[in-house]
């Protein structure tokens, strides 16, 4: 039996057992990840399934449930793959946006900043895409007065965004927008 049919199976049977109070969807649906990473289907466990399930809920739940009804496993089997093939589609997708997105700014922020540490800032806004300019300026990779002005350039070229102003001893906040959007699949700062 194929590593991905068995996480159909265990998945519903997580499902259907339901052994905690609370949180039993999101737990079942973290498994998932990790079981295709133990069961060498997947390089890390990184793999979020929930955008599927949410976006069929509907079907997800009837399916579900009619294993118990009907003990009609083909169904679920053949809704949960499709999940998997269609999801693993999608996060590549996103994952491609993700690296041409690196690509390009890569070369914009070496010609924008002129600095050596030009591609450690840049993994640094990769790595956290929400910080605050005291994180940033603390980075051990750059010296903090050439952090404090890629800072600046970063922001006065929109690579970042305030989200929030710096105010007495709270730093000021930034987003990296456009990577915060390629990750959900939307615009949504």
């Amino acid at each position: 039996m194929s590593g991905v049919l068995k996480l159909a199976i265990l998945h519903a049977e997580f499902e259907a057992l339901h052994p905690f109070l609370d949180g039993n969807g999101r737990l079942g649906r973290m498994c998932v990840p990790l079981f295709m990473f133990k069961a060498g289907l997947i390089q890390s466990p990184m793999f979020y399934i929930s955008a599927f399930f949410e976006k069929h809920r509907d079907e997800y739940y009837e399916r579900l449930l009619s294993i118990s009804k009907e003990n009609d496993w083909s169904r679920w089997c053949e809704f949960f793959l499709r999940a998997i093939m269609i999801q693993a589609q999608q996060n590549q997708k996103k994952a491609s946006e993700i690296l041409t997105l690196y690509e390009s700014k890569k070369s914009q922020v070496i010609d924008l900043t002129h600095s050596q540490y030009a591609i450690h800032a840049l993994d640094y806004i990769f790595m956290h895409s929400v910080f605050k300019a005291s994180d940033f300026k603390n980075f051990k990779d750059i010296p903090a007065p050439t952090a404090k002005r890629i800072l600046s350039i970063f922001r006065d070229n929109e690579i970042l965004k305030i989200l929030r102003e710096a105010s007495g001893r709270c730093p000021a906040v930034y987003i990296f927008r456009e990577l915060v959007n390629a990750a959900e699949g939307k615009d949504i700062i």
